[in-house]
Formats: C-alpha cells, sequence, structure tokens
C-alpha cells in the first residue's frame, strides 16, 4: 500500500465523538464526491474503499440513516472498483443536505456546495473538513522520494475555500490549475508534517517525522563528505601545481639561486607531496605558520610563472 493510502486507512477508521465534527467531515465528502443525479437520488461515488466506509459509517452514526454500499467495476480503470451509496428518499436527502447546509448548482442541478460557513465554524469541524476532503480527493508522495500534499477540487470557489481553511493553521497551501480542476497543495516538508496533525493522522505523522530525520541525517552526510571531497580535489590540485612549478625552477635555474626559505619550501614540498601547509610549517626550522608557508610556495609559483612566460618570448 502507498503512502497516501496508508494515511487515508488511518483517516478512515477515525470516528470523531462530536457530532459537529462528524457533520463537518461528511459535508467534506459530500461536497467532493457527492451529486443530485438527474431522477433525484443523492450519489455517493468513489474508487476508493476506505472513503466509501467512512461515508457509510458516518451516515449510520450521525443521521441514523441505514443505507447499502454498492459496488461495480470501473470502466476507466480495468482491475478497480467504484463504490457507491444512494439515497432515494426525499426525507433522508433533505435531512441529510439541511445537516450539511450543503446546496445543489443550480447551474448544472448536480452538483453539491457549501455556502454556510458555520459548518466549520469550530477549529475542530476544520480539522474534520479538512480530512474528508483529503479523503475524498487528495493524495500524498512517497516521502521517501519527494514531500507533496494535495487535494484536488472540482472548481476553483472550492480550492479557495479549502485554501482558506488549511491557511487558518499557518499552513502555506497554494492552489494551482490543473486541466480542468484546482488543485489545493503544499511541498515542504515540515507544513506536510503539520498538515498531517491538523487531520490527526498520528501514525502516518510519527512514520513520515523518522523518515524526514533519516534523509536529513543522510542529507547532511552527503554535504559534509561532498565538502570534504571538494577540500582534498583543491589540496591536491594545488599540490600539483606546486610540485610542476617547483620543477620547472629546479630544472631551469636550481634551487642554488633561491633564498634560503623558498629553497628549503620547495625541496619539502618535493619530498612530501600529501603533506598539508601546515605540516610542512611544522617541518621548517624555525617553524613557520600556513600563511607563511602559502606565502612562499605562492612565491615559488610566481617565478614559475615568470619562467614559462621568458620561455614562451623566446619562443
Amino acid at each position: 500500500m502507498s503512502f497516501s493510502g496508508m494515511v487515508k486507512e488511518e483517516l478512515s477508521k477515525q470516528i470523531s465523538t462530536a457530532r459537529h465534527c462528524n457533520i463537518a467531515e461528511t459535508t467534506a465528502l459530500l461536497s467532493a464526491c457527492g451529486k443530485i443525479t438527474a431522477d433525484g437520488t443523492l450519489r455517493m461515488q468513489t474508487e476508493n474503499s476506505a472513503v466509501i466506509r467512512k461515508y457509510f459509517t458516518l451516515l449510520k452514526k450521525t443521521f441514523n440513516i441505514e443505507t447499502e454500499i454498492a459496488v461495480r467495476e470501473s470502466r476507466q480503470m480495468k482491475k478497480g472498483h467504484v463504490y457507491f451509496v444512494e439515497l432515494k428518499e426525499d426525507r433522508q436527502i433533505h435531512a441529510l443536505l439541511l445537516g450539511t447546509k450543503l446546496s445543489v448548482d443550480r447551474a448544472d442541478g448536480e452538483t453539491l456546495y457549501l455556502e454556510n460557513s458555520l459548518i466549520t465554524q469550530q477549529t475542530c469541524c476544520k480539522r474534520a473538513f479538512i480530512r474528508g476532503a483529503f479523503l475524498a480527493s487528495g493524495s500524498m508522495s512517497d516521502p521517501e522520494k519527494a514531500y507533496h500534499f494535495e487535494i484536488v477540487c472540482p472548481d476553483e470557489g472550492k480550492a479557495g475555500q479549502l485554501q482558506k481553511l488549511i491557511r487558518s493553521f499557518h499552513i502555506d497551501a497554494k492552489v494551482v490549475q490543473r486541466k480542468k480542476s484546482h488543485v489545493v497543495y503544499v511541498k515542504e516538508g515540515a507544513q506536510i508534517v503539520d498538515m498531517l496533525a491538523v487531520m490527526e493522522a498520528n501514525v502516518a505523522l510519527m512514520n513520515l517525522e523518522n523518515i524526514r530525520i533519516v534523509k536529513e541525517m543522510r542529507n547532511s552526510v552527503n554535504r559534509k563528505v561532498n565538502c570534504e571531497m571538494a577540500n582534498i580535489n583543491k589540496t591536491v590540485n594545488a599540490a600539483v601545481k606546486q610540485i610542476e612549478d617547483i620543477k620547472l625552477i629546479e630544472s631551469k635555474m636550481g634551487f642554488h639561486n633561491l633564498n634560503e626559505g623558498l629553497a628549503e619550501i620547495a625541496e619539502l614540498r618535493l619530498q612530501y607531496p600529501e603533506a598539508t601547509l601546515k605540516e610542512l610549517g611544522m617541518m621548517l626550522n624555525p617553524q613557520v605558520g600556513k600563511s607563511g608557508v602559502n606565502h612562499r610556495l605562492r612565491k615559488l609559483s610566481s617565478i614559475a610563472d615568470e619562467l614559462r612566460a621568458n620561455k614562451e618570448e623566446l619562443l
């Protein structure tokens, strides 16, 4: 099962003890997956069995509506199934729409939308609504690969409504249009952890935190190794250049034409090509610091550059 699937499975088993929270979650589920059919039936349809089980349970415990779950093969997914619950009695439909404060869109006569903010007035109800919205049409990337949390909304109005609820928890949710849908998304790892906390997916939250800790440790180690490798390469390249310069000086003019300090450091560098500047300085008598050694090697480099320049002029 995917990480997203595990989150939904966990959320589907949570039933609040507060009726108003259950109403808010039912509202979110219906707003995303519910519609009024041509014959007046209220249909809730989804391809996720965990979502339909949650809706079925909420209907029974919150609205005292007894119904059945129907299953058929998906026309779009060859191996998948579509689950749906239908209410045909006007009395039940009226009670459910009245309780959830959902209205039927007059433009198409089937879409359900929330027009009353009383449903999500309390903080706990905001959590429940977001939980229901994620169950109905949300997904998460595998945190081992990337951090991405999203909830797909059928129109801009519903996306803006959901974005506002999420931002009330100080989470920077953004909206982007994807084909005909509008997607509310969160990308930063720490804020996705906050999203799981808002929805009260505590097991998934701990799993994600463990993954984040391991990834951060791995990234930290990689950064340190890369930094050390870069420093080693830099040191090696510098040493190679220094030895080339010193050998050129030795062949063209000899060390006897150098002052004592330059001749001494030149001989030490040839003898100890892998030594650091600090180690070379410790070998001198009297000892010299890193800056002093570096100054002498730079002086040797300048002399070598002059010899190369003179050779080029002669050519």
